[in-house]
């Protein structure tokens, strides 16, 4: 089981900025391309956005594509997504999620390719003034 852990959430006033970490304690997360999913109530889980293994590839949903940045930090074994130009509509719960497949634009639409014994559990975003 990978279990990935989320952190950083928190309230935020519309147009602020957060970044969430993404990290693991029993593995070596630089081994897998990472994705970050958000869910909030009443609505499915949709993606946001994912990363390569080596970073160098990113795919990122229309609904935060200049918003958010998603990177990571090999030595430090985490994954980030800074998010800035926050909304209401972004209040969710985000998780983290390690992927069986590169990152491509199709994990981040249909929500494919996904270790489904990574998911943790998530760290909630809330925007509001």
């Amino acid at each position: 089981q990978l279990q990935l852990v989320e952190s950083g959430g928190g309230l935020v006033q519309p147009g602020g900025s957060l970044r969430l970490s993404c990290s693991a304690s029993e593995f070596t997360l630089n081994d897998y391309a990472i994705g970050w999913f958000r869910q909030a109530p009443g609505k499915e889980r949709e993606g946001v956005s994912c990363i390569s293994d080596s970073g160098g590839s990113t795919n990122y949903a229309d609904s935060v594509k200049g918003r958010f940045t998603i990177s990571r930090d090999t030595a430090k074994n985490t994954v980030y997504l800074q998010m800035s130009s926050l909304k209401p509509k972004d209040s969710a719960v985000y998780y983290c999620v390690a992927l069986k497949v590169a990152c491509r634009r199709a994990v981040v639409l249909y929500s494919v390719g996904l270790r489904a014994d990574s998911w943790g559990q998530g760290t909630q975003v809330t925007v509001s003034s």
